[in-house]
């Protein structure tokens, strides 16, 4: 594993072959794909802290969503990217859907776990509490409503570890930064999903509260050439409570396209 820098951003590369991108959520990092990362032998593999996430501090520059896309393709391009299969978590998603619709010759395919089409209203209203909770009050109490809400109730009592992972990676955020990203979730709009052109695969929890599995039956609608996957049992954070699961999927998807 090496480490990339690209201004304020800090990447892992891992791996050689055709390259895979990913990109975590809210609250999340480039951990948030760790266990993916044994289905991903034979490629190479780039993980991405957002600005403001992980181990890339924040920094001024283009706002909001736009910013954080900016920053990921400027980042591509340091790397020497030029065409990747990209995958997303969560808020993730829709900066990959973003990508796809901008630039469409550097997204190969999209692997979209928990995916996203724009915040509800009711949604945006919590998103900017959120916000206001984390500038007021820290990190603590989002992790732990967060670690609690977003993971399925079988995989909390199943394995304890997930939760913990979930409330680590909430606890470890910065909480200026954390607010901006919330703020920014709040705002972001659905992309033109009637530009994306790549092979989609849409993998939904049975019991995703935050990207419920109707709004991936309507991106599977909404994208062409899209294909939705709904795994029994987990909530938002899939990649964590049915690793085995998403590894087997994530590689089916990628050996059909590079067959």
């Amino acid at each position: 594993m090496t480490d990339l820098h690209y201004g304020s951003m800090v990447f892992e590369e891992d791996g050689d072959g055709p390259a895979v991108v990913m990109i975590h959520g809210l609250g999340g990092t480039s951990n948030s794909f760790q266990t993916l990362m044994p289905a991903l032998d034979g490629y190479r593999v780039l993980r991405l802290d957002l600005p403001g996430a992980g181990r890339s501090s924040h920094r001024p520059g283009i706002p909001g969503m736009a910013g954080l896309v900016s920053a990921v393709q400027s980042a591509l391009r340091s790397a020497g990217i030029d065409s990747a299969h990209f995958v997303g978590h969560s808020m993730g998603t829709l900066v990959c859907q973003y990508i796809a619709v901008e630039s469409p010759k550097l997204v190969s395919s999209l692997t979209l776990f928990g995916a996203i089409l724009e915040p509800t209203p009711a949604a945006r209203d919590a998103l900017m509490v959120r916000a206001a909770t984390a500038r007021e009050h820290g990190m603590v109490p989002i992790a732990e409503a967060v670690s609690t809400g977003s993971v399925g109730e079988a995989s909390r009592q199943r394995n304890p570890v997930i939760r913990a992972f979930v409330r680590e990676s909430l606890m470890h955020q910065n909480p200026m930064s954390y607010a901006l990203h919330c703020e920014a979730l709040s705002a972001a709009e659905s992309a033109n999903h009637d530009q994306i052109v790549c092979p989609t695969l849409l993998v939904a929890g049975e019991y995703d509260n935050v990207a419920p599995v109707a709004m991936g039956e309507e991106l599977a609608k909404s994208i062409n050439d899209a294909r939705l996957v709904v795994v029994e049992g987990v909530g938002h954070w899939l990649m964590v409570e049915a690793i085995e699961h998403c590894g087997k999927l994530l590689r089916e998807h990628l050996e059909i396209l590079e067959q």
